[in-house]
């Protein structure tokens, strides 16, 4: 190997090959010599394969017919209001799995013994859910790193909350049934989640939702842990499988409370 030299007599390091420049630096003390593997290229017709799948962010709440994860965006800088006519394994599942995401959770209530092992397992309030009596929640100062859910357990009525939807406060208002004040919360919705329901408020939500005949007469036979989920003209149906640790805490789907 022919090695040029400057005009001092020292090795010109750019004539060297990069297996020697490499241990010379090493002596020299600049660390550990890197791999050396060959440059890769593929070929503009094969660069569509190396694209990768990627889904909306925000709480996984089930999978679809499909068998693919079913993703709810709540996390968002605009007001968003989702209406849940189903029970309250559901309401609770999407609260935790919300504050597994980071979101604080604030739940108003009427029946706080049925949040309190919820609370207890996650360290009495301080980790991401506090609950509150109906009418009593503050303000929740959300904002993009902190964002919020609201969960509203408040019956068959639900009172207009103190608390609305707003930049990163999404608001989860829960119904056991079809009651009459669903039809003013159903026009606010952004999306509307129904488990189980009879045949009678089957037929009169899908009056509402302008649901075809198809989803009307499915309803009412949904079994546990399912929910049809409704946006503007999309329908997605849902099923929710819980994790071992949901399970030991809230116990197995259901559409009963």
């Amino acid at each position: 190997m022919t090695v040029t030299t400057t005009r001092t007599g020292a090795p010109d390091p750019s004539s060297d090959s990069p297996e020697s420049a490499g241990r010379r630096l090493l002596r020299a003390g600049f660390g550990l010599i890197g791999p050396r593997h060959a440059r890769h290229s593929v070929s503009l017709e094969q660069l569509g394969a190396l694209a990768l799948p990627i889904g909306d962010d925000g709480v996984v709440i089930g999978v679809d017919a499909e068998g693919r994860p079913a993703v709810l965006g709540l996390n968002r800088p605009t007001p968003y209001d989702v209406v849940l006519i189903g029970g309250l394994w559901t309401a609770q599942v999407l609260a935790l799995r919300a504050a597994a995401t980071g979101a604080r959770v604030a739940v108003e209530t009427g029946r706080p013994q049925a949040w309190a092992q919820m609370v207890h397992a996650m360290g009495g309030g301080q980790n991401g859910l506090a609950v509150y009596e109906v009418g009593r929640v503050p303000p929740q100062g959300a904002s993009a790193g902190t964002p919020v859910l609201v969960v509203r357990d408040c019956g068959m009525r639900p009172p207009r909350g103190r608390v609305a939807s707003g930049p990163w406060q999404a608001v989860l208002t829960l119904l056991p049934y079809l009651s009459p004040v669903a039809p003013r919360l159903l026009r606010q919705a952004r999306l509307v989640g129904v488990q189980r329901i009879s045949p009678d408020e089957s037929a009169e939500l899908g009056r509402a939702l302008a649901l075809p005949r198809a989803d009307v007469d499915a309803l009412p036979t949904l079994a546990d842990g399912f929910t049809l989920w409704c946006a503007d003209r999309d329908r997605q149906y849902v099923m929710t499988q819980p994790t071992d640790a949901e399970i030991g805490l809230l116990g197995t789907p259901r559409r009963m409370d």
